[in-house]
Formats: C-alpha cells, sequence, structure tokens
C-alpha cells in the first residue's frame, strides 16, 4: 500500500479524500438541478400544448356560439313572420278566407324555415355567453367583396350560372364562408394579396371557390420575383406533402367546414406551395336542402 507524503512527511491520502467527496458532493447536485430543470422544462411544454389546445378549443367554440347567435337572429325573424301573418288571418278570416287561406300557406313555409334553423342549432351548439350585441344585418355578396377591396386585397370576381333564392339560413352560410375566406387571405397573405371568388350556380346547387396568391404577395412585398422563386425552388418537396396532408385546423377553417356541412356542403382548404391558399365548397342542393337530413323543401 502507498503511503502519500508531502515534503514535510505529512499523509496525503486524507485530503485526496476530502476531495474526491467533494467531487462526488458537486457532481450529486449538479445532476439533481439537471433532472430538476429537465423535468421543468417538459412540465412547460406539456402546460403549453395544453394551453394551446385549451386556446383552439375556445376559438372554436367562440365559432359555434357564432353560428348559433346568427341563426338565432334569423329563426327570430322568422317567427315575427309567422306572428303577423296569423292575426292577419285572424281578423282576415270573417270577411275573406282567401286572404285567410293564403297566409295560413306564408305561416307554413315560415314554420318550415324555422324549424330547420332551430335543429341547425341543435348540431352546434356548445358552452359559453353569447354575444348579446345586436347583431350586423346579413351582408350581400357584393358588399362582402368590396369590403375586402377596402381593405387591401385585390378581389377578382366571377358570376356563372342562373342565380336562385336563397333561404336565410343558406345565404348567411355562404356569405359568411366568403367573408372568412377573403379575411384569412387577407391575414395570411396581406395587402396587394389577389384573390379570386367564383359563385358557379346549377339548377339546385351552389359552388363558391377562393383562391389566393399569399405567398406570391409576400414575396412581391419584399422586393422578390416570385416567378423566380418558384424556378429556384423556393419550397421544398416537404411543403408539398404538408399541402396534401398537413393537418388543417384553426376556428375559421373550422368555422367554415361547419357551415357547410350544415347545409350539406363538400368543404376543401389546402395551401399551393409557392403561390398561396384555396378555399372551395359546394352545395349539391342548396336550393332544396333543409339543413338537417337533405329532405327536398319543394316536394
Amino acid at each position: 500500500m502507498f503511503d502519500w507524503l508531502d515534503e514535510n512527511g505529512a499523509e496525503l491520502a486524507p485530503l485526496f479524500v476530502a476531495l474526491a467527496a467533494l467531487l462526488l458532493v458537486v457532481t450529486l447536485v449538479f445532476l439533481v438541478l439537471w433532472l430538476r430543470a429537465r423535468r421543468f422544462r417538459r412540465r412547460l411544454a406539456a402546460a403549453n400544448a395544453d394551453r394551446s389546445d385549451l386556446e383552439l378549443a375556445l376559438a372554436e367554440q367562440t365559432a359555434r356560439l357564432r353560428i348559433v347567435r346568427e341563426l338565432h337572429e334569423v329563426a327570430v325573424h322568422s317567427v315575427s313572420v309567422i306572428i303577423s301573418q296569423a292575426e292577419g288571418a285572424r281578423y282576415a278570416g270573417e270577411q275573406d278566407p282567401g286572404a285567410a287561406v293564403r297566409s295560413a300557406g306564408v305561416i307554413a313555409d315560415a314554420a318550415r324555415a324555422t324549424l330547420a334553423d332551430l335543429r341547425r342549432v341543435m348540431t352546434v351548439v356548445g358552452e359559453g355567453d353569447v354575444d348579446a350585441s345586436q347583431p350586423a344585418p346579413v351582408e350581400s355578396v357584393a358588399s362582402i367583396v368590396g369590403a375586402a377591396r377596402k381593405a387591401g386585397l385585390d378581389v377578382k370576381f366571377s358570376e356563372t350560372g342562373e342565380r336562385f333564392d336563397l333561404q336565410p339560413g343558406a345565404d348567411l352560410a355562404v356569405n359568411s364562408i366568403l367573408k372568412t375566406a377573403l379575411a384569412n387571405s387577407l391575414a395570411h397573405g396581406g395587402g396587394g394579396t389577389e384573390a379570386v371568388v367564383a359563385l358557379v350556380w346549377t339548377d339546385g346547387g351552389l359552388g363558391l371557390t377562393v383562391d389566393d396568391d399569399g405567398i406570391r404577395a409576400q414575396a412581391r412585398r419584399a422586393g422578390l420575383d416570385p416567378n423566380a422563386l418558384a424556378q429556384q425552388r423556393a419550397y421544398s418537396i416537404d411543403d408539398d406533402l404538408n399541402a396534401l396532408t398537413g393537418p388543417l385546423t384553426g376556428a375559421g377553417i373550422t368555422e367554415m367546414r361547419e357551415r357547410s356541412a350544415l347545409f350539406g356542403g363538400v368543404f376543401t382548404a389546402n395551401a399551393v406551395p409557392g403561390v398561396g391558399f384555396s378555399v372551395s365548397v359546394v352545395f349539391p342542393a342548396l336550393r332544396y336542402h333543409n339543413g338537417v337530413h337533405g329532405v327536398n323543401l319543394d316536394a
């Protein structure tokens, strides 16, 4: 066994033992601190993920409540028509039976439309408090396009086919989808983004598409040539795959999809790599769809 001695003959072994023990303690302390920091980072990441999920769920519920509020106002208007017609029929029945019969027909039509809207409410109702402020009147397509142009979008609009009158709830759904799609184009593409809006009417249906060049608009604002970027493959194969398979989430996407589903619409939304974003919804039987089971209202 070695006998560790310094120049004065004193043993150094206890000193090395003490230093080793101190080093071990320091190592253990740093290990404990590292494990705690690692655990804290994991908890923080989990908390951030939970918060993001909660924020998305809240945004989706808010969108559903907005739909409920709007359909509620449509139903209230229909009920007021029913009451007015019923009062008129009561007083006209004694002197003009024909007027009473006509009022009864109007009452029946308004009642069916109201029932359909109330059923729609039941499909999207959620928790929370609905904004009690007075709702704005349903906007027309022309006013929505005009407002988008004033906000900075370069909107090109086309309409083909023979237009037919829509039920109030269907009219609200189509216009709201258009408004949300244009708002997303402006939010993600910015001013100067070109949005191409197309309405296609068929005998009983309607198609709506909104295509924008938001990615190209961002390149133009940065002083870059969008065509040159496309030739240089400024985006990767991952962008192409994400455009096809990436999850499409967000309050606006959810709201548009749910509005479409209420009237039997087929909704799609996807990014176009190197160009922008595309939204499309096709209502095969919007003219007759009752918002619940696709029953032909004209039968």
